[in-house]
């Protein structure tokens, strides 16, 4: 390669635009991630306490104590992309090719807890989602800073976001509306968690391949391993990086309160259990309709804005949840709507927001460190996750809630009612305020990628000059 040659390839693989391919392939990789992750979500509180027989309160400190340690699994998850290199599949791939089927293996695991006793079923159910969230932390870090070193183009990284969201969604619908409806018995479901997670282990193994393959980094990096002093200064003062992280965490504890908590909701609130998967069938159309258009908003209006806009439906729909009549069902059901399409929203958006601020981080200091940066984005949304997670059980123990699906008391209602609604909604206000300070703008984002790459043309420009008066002396 010459010179010259280098010199375009510095700069132009940074803005070309992605093949389809990479961008299916990208999606694949998140549902795959969703096949151990949704299942989690949406059913290991209910596994948890109709099926094993944990109680609520128990159940969301396991989710609590765990949640937390993956968040700081999530942080030295980082830490290990950054310092890692493979020179022909990069910084990322190597952790989703080797890391992909232990994890899996572990979602089969977490839903097939044996009958020890109670002290052995707890110490199963902590030691085997320990390792899930531990095994999904060096898949999930990677995979997720993968789209930052694909494109630094908004537009591309947005048609990523849809279409890690579509992946996702593709799962949660699977689940919502095949699986959900067969959640009336809890002590007859263990053969079918069983069986589900071991077909979506094979399957996602195979998804997981097909996103190493097509998904490859194309964003030039002038250091390939990032020491530990460089990762602290691209994190230090990123103001940007911070005002998400702590919005995020807010937006997620809400969201897991909804995931978990919801199918309760559906099934002894509304004595609609079939609505479930209705709302999965809805969640396809509005998952396609938003992918087709969030390119598109995202160019006319701002990632920063639809943002806001994604924070004030949730809060909306979870307000219509919390106060809905259980005999008017077609209300209640509109909430749950309005609040899923604020979370789609935010959820396709907070990734393209995420890469930004790598780039910003890499204004800042000359060093691209995605591992790190995806690492502390991912830290807060796992607290979030956990916080969301343990509220919603113990939303369900203060309620006195009495597993097995029996019928519930009044203040059991309540308590449902208050995660699947009065949470979310108060914790989507409270995200929304802080996003109202977040500083980097798309457009700001686009002066910042230009002058990166101004600075890196002038670097190779003096390198060459050098080069050149050293060949004439």
């Amino acid at each position: 390669m010459t010179e010259q040659n280098s010199t375009q390839a510095i700069s132009a693989p940074a803005v070309a635009p992605l093949p389809k391919r990479s961008i299916i392939g990208y999606g694949a990789g998140d549902a795959a991630n969703n096949l151990a992750f949704t299942t989690a979500t949406m059913f290991l509180l209910l596994y948890y306490t109709d099926v094993v027989g944990i109680s609520a309160a128990a159940a969301g400190t396991l989710l609590l104590v765990v949640r937390i340690f993956d968040a700081f699994a999530d942080v030295f998850a980082g830490r290990m992309v950054d310092k890692t290199y493979h020179k022909k599949l990069g910084k990322f791939r190597p952790f989703i090719m080797f890391g992909s089927v232990p994890l899996l293996l572990l979602s089969v695991a977490t839903f097939s807890i044996p009958q020890i006793g109670q002290t052995g079923m707890l110490i199963w159910a902590y030691v085997s989602y320990t390792l899930l969230g531990l095994a999904y932390s060096f898949v999930n870090i990677p995979f997720g800073s993968l789209a930052g070193a694909m494109t630094q183009v908004s537009s591309e990284r947005a048609k990523l976001a849809s279409a890690r969201t579509i992946g996702a969604v593709a799962v949660g619908s699977f689940l919502g509306i095949f699986i959900a409806p067969l959640m009336k018995g809890g002590e007859n479901l263990q053969p079918l968690f069983t069986t589900l997670t071991i077909i979506f282990a094979v399957v996602g193994t195979g998804l997981y391949m097909f996103t190493v393959f097509t998904a490859k980094e194309r964003v030039v990096r002038e250091v390939t391993k990032v020491s530990l002093k460089q990762s602290m200064s691209t994190l230090k003062g990123n103001k940007p990086l911070l005002l998400l992280c702590i919005s995020s965490f807010l937006f997620l504890t809400g969201q897991l309160a909804i995931s978990s908590i919801q199918i309760y909701y559906f099934r002894d609130v509304l004595h609609s259990l079939p609505l479930y998967a209705v709302m999965a069938i809805v969640n396809i159309f509005l998952t396609f309709g938003l992918a087709a258009l969030l390119p598109r908003l995202v160019r006319l209006a701002g990632k920063k804005r639809l943002y806001l806009v994604a924070g004030l439906l949730m809060a909306v729909g979870g307000l219509i949840v919390f106060i809905a009549p259980a005999s008017m069902v077609w209300f209640a059901f509109t909430g749950v709507l309005i609040a899923q399409l604020g979370i789609m929203m935010a959820n396709m958006l907070v990734w393209a927001l995420e890469a930004d601020t790598v780039e910003y981080g890499e204004w800042r200091t000359g060093v691209r460190s995605e591992g790190i940066t995806y690492a502390l984005f991912s830290f807060t949304r796992k607290t979030g996750q956990a916080v969301g997670g343990a509220l919603a059980a113990y939303a369900l123990a203060w309620g006195g809630y009495a597993s097995g699906g029996a019928a519930q008391s009044d203040h059991a209602l309540l308590g449902i009612r208050v995660g699947s609604g009065l949470l979310p909604m108060v914790f989507a206000i409270l995200a929304i305020a802080i996003m109202f300070l977040y500083p980097l703008t798309d457009a700001k984002h686009k002066e910042i990628v230009a002058d990166i790459e101004g600075r890196r043309k002038e670097r190779l420009d003096a390198a060459l000059n050098r080069r050149d008066s050293e060949e004439n002396s």
